[in-house]
C-alpha cells in the first residue's frame, strides 16, 4: 500500500465529475491512505455529503462557520493534518477565487492555511477551461506552487468535446502516490529537454519538415517535472500546452534549436534529446515565394548538413548525462547502438515509426532503452505512462 500512513485532505468543489469523487475516495483508502473530505457549498449539489461519509470512514466538513467543527478539527487543525490536498474536481470558480486569494468558504480557508502541498484536478466545460480568465487564473496558481493535475481532454457531460476533463481517479491516485514518494526521482536536477519538429524554410511559405507531433517529448516534460526536476523544454513549433511548471522556449528550426540548447546546456545536469531534428536544410532560402515556370516539372533543391544537436552536447568536455533519440524503420537496435557509441551518449531511447498506432503524431508509443552493457524494453503505452517510465529508468542510472 503505496500510501499507507499519508493523510490526504480530499476538496470537492461543484461540478458533474463530483461523482468520481467517490471512487477516488476508495482508491485512495485501497493503497493505504487516510481520507477526510471537504466540500464547497454548491458541491452538495451534485453528490451528498453522506455518501463520502459512508466511503471515508469520517465526516465530511464544509461549513467555515461551525461551532461543533471548531470544536475538534476545524480548518486550521484539518490544515496542520494534511500531507497532501487534493481538489478534485477543480471547478472554474474555485480556481478564480484560490488565484484571488479569498477565504470565503472552508475549502478556500484551508488551501491558505495549510502548510502541505496543493493539487487541482480542474473539471470544466472545455470552452470554460480555455477561456483566457481560466488560462491567467492557471498561470498565477502554478506560479504560487500549486499543482496542476490535468485535465484530461474527450467527451464531455454538455456535449462537447476537447479539453476539461478530470483525470481518471486511478490516475490520480498515481499522482499521489508519486508526490509523497519519500522523495521525488529527480529532486533537485535541472533538465534541458528537445521536443518537436523544426522547420527549414525554403521560401516565406514552404518548409522542409516531418511528422513529430511533440506528444512524446510534453510527456517527458511533464512526467520529468512531477519526478521534482526543474525542466526546460525547447520547443520545435507544435500545438501543445506547457505542462504545468515547465519552462518553454520557443524555436523553428534546427539551427534556432542548436542555438538554444547550447546556451543552456552547461546550467543543466540532465539532458534529453527528443526532437524530431532536420538532419539538412536548404542552402539557400527564397526571398520571395518561389514560383512554377512554364513547362519545367522539376525543382532542384542544394541541402546542407544542419548543426547535430545531441552530438554537440555529447562532445562536451564537461556534459551533462546526456539521453538521446534514434526514431528508426528499419535495424532500430543497430543504429541505435550505433548513436549510443557515436555521440557519446549516456542512453538512447529507440523507437520503431514504421510500426503503426505508435510513433509520430500516435497518442501510443514503445521504447527499447540501451546503454553501456544493457537495455530495457518500455512495451506499448500512452506517452504519457510511457515517459513515467522512462523518467525513472533514467533517474536511476542518473543517480549511479
Amino acid at each position: 500500500m503505496r500510501l499507507a500512513d499519508k493523510r490526504i485532505l480530499l476538496g470537492v468543489s461543484g461540478g458533474i465529475a463530483a461523482y468520481k469523487s467517490a471512487e477516488l475516495v476508495r482508491r485512495l483508502k485501497d493503497q493505504g491512505a487516510e481520507v477526510r473530505v471537504v466540500m464547497t457549498r454548491s458541491a452538495k449539489e451534485f453528490i451528498t455529503p453522506l455518501t463520502l461519509q459512508a466511503v471515508s470512514g469520517h465526516p465530511v466538513s464544509y461549513s467555515l462557520l461551525n461551532p461543533s467543527a471548531e470544536a475538534g478539527m476545524g480548518h486550521i487543525e484539518l490544515a496542520k493534518w494534511a500531507d497532501l490536498v487534493l481538489i478534485a474536481p477543480a471547478s472554474a470558480n474555485l480556481m478564480a477565487r484560490m488565484a484571488a486569494g479569498m477565504a470565503d468558504e472552508l475549502l478556500t480557508t484551508l488551501c491558505l492555511a495549510t502548510p502541505a502541498p496543493v493539487a487541482l484536478a480542474p473539471a470544466m466545460n472545455q470552452r470554460m477551461y480555455l477561456n483566457a480568465a481560466t488560462q491567467a487564473n492557471l498561470k498565477t496558481l502554478a506560479s504560487r506552487g500549486i499543482l496542476l493535475w490535468g485535465p484530461d481532454a474527450g467527451s464531455q457531460a454538455c456535449g462537447d468535446v476537447g479539453p476539461g476533463r478530470m483525470l481518471d481517479p486511478l490516475e490520480l491516485v498515481e499522482r499521489c502516490c508519486q508526490q509523497l514518494a519519500a522523495e521525488p526521482l529527480l529532486a533537485g536536477v535541472k533538465l534541458l529537454l528537445t521536443a518537436g519538429p523544426t522547420r527549414e524554410a525554403l521560401d516565406p511559405v514552404r518548409y522542409i519538415s516531418n511528422h513529430s507531433s511533440g506528444k512524446m517529448g510534453y510527456a517527458i516534460a511533464r512526467a520529468a517535472r512531477e519526478a521534482g526536476a526543474e525542466v526546460t523544454l525547447v520547443s520545435g513549433p507544435v500545438t501543445l500546452a506547457t505542462p504545468a511548471g515547465v519552462t518553454r522556449v520557443d524555436v523553428e528550426s534546427a539551427e534556432q534549436m542548436h542555438q538554444a540548447v547550447m546556451s543552456r546546456v552547461s546550467e543543466c545536469d540532465l539532458f534529453i534529446g527528443c526532437a524530431a531534428v532536420a538532419d539538412y536544410r536548404p542552402a539557400q532560402v527564397a526571398e520571395q515565394k518561389i514560383k512554377k515556370t512554364g513547362d519545367n516539372d522539376q525543382i532542384h533543391l542544394a541541402l546542407i548538413k544542419n548543426p547535430d544537436i545531441i552530438a554537440a552536447v555529447g562532445a562536451l568536455s564537461d556534459k551533462p548525462f546526456t539521453v538521446g533519440f534514434a526514431a528508426e524503420t528499419v535495424d532500430v537496435e543497430q543504429y541505435a547502438l550505433d548513436k549510443l557509441q557515436r555521440k557519446r551518449l549516456d542512453m538512447i531511447a529507440a523507437n520503431d515509426v514504421s510500426r503503426e498506432g505508435q510513433g509520430f503524431n500516435a497518442d501510443d508509443n514503445a521504447l527499447t532503452v540501451f546503454w553501456q552493457g544493457g537495455q530495457a524494453p518500455l512495451p506499448l503505452a500512452d506517452k504519457l505512462t510511457l515517459a513515467r517510465h522512462l523518467i525513472a529508468l533514467i533517474a536511476r542510472h542518473y543517480r549511479h
